[in-house]
């Protein structure tokens, strides 16, 4: 990956556990098209939906079902049901199938981008998470828009997302994949 002084692309910094918030407003390209609030929303409706409810403890106002009140650290049930807000679909890529059959040449009205899901440990390993970052093609370049990244790097060819994919997945990332077109 090189750094890219492409001023033309959207990227958010880090905040507290707000990764999936950073992934996705990336993902869109525009700051705002999701917000805390709107993402405690849906999260919000999505516990209330949930058949299997938990017993109240004084803990729940901080640890909800999907996420956490006041980091944020949202689940993949939200990034689901942001993203079908938007008219998207999700495909969780099965690794078995390998990188390869992941079209990256895909028309941007078809493959929207690629959304991951990683494995973390912070604070010289005291602390292990998950961490959400996108990838997504702009202009005909693939961008890693990791918010961990203090600006969003361009991949040289696809070659090198496949690489970049194949570690991720070898170092148990989950790879997801946003269609534009919502699955009927």
């Amino acid at each position: 990956m090189m750094a890219t002084e492409n001023s033309h692309v959207y990227h958010e910094r880090q905040s507290l556990q707000f990764c999936l918030l950073h992934s996705l407003n990336s993902l869109f390209q525009q700051k705002g098209v999701f917000t805390r609030a709107k993402l405690n929303a849906i999260s919000e409706r999505l516990a209330l939906d949930d058949s299997n409810k938990e017993t109240w403890t004084p803990l729940s106002i901080l640890f909800k079902p999907h996420h956490n009140a006041f980091t944020g650290n949202y689940d993949i049930n939200v990034l689901i049901a942001a993203l079908e807000e938007k008219g998207k679909s999700v495909v969780w890529h099965d690794r078995r199938n390998g990188v390869s059959s992941i079209d990256l040449d895909a028309p941007e009205d078809v493959l929207m981008g690629i959304v991951i899901n990683v494995s973390v440990t912070r604070f010289a390993g005291i602390w292990r998470s998950r961490h959400w970052l996108t990838l997504r093609k702009i202009d005909g370049v693939w961008y890693n828009l990791d918010s961990d990244l203090s600006a969003p790097q361009s991949f040289l060819d696809t070659h090198k997302v496949r690489e970049f994919l194949d570690f991720t997945m070898a170092h148990g990332g989950e790879v997801l994949l946003v269609m534009n077109e919502k699955k009927s």
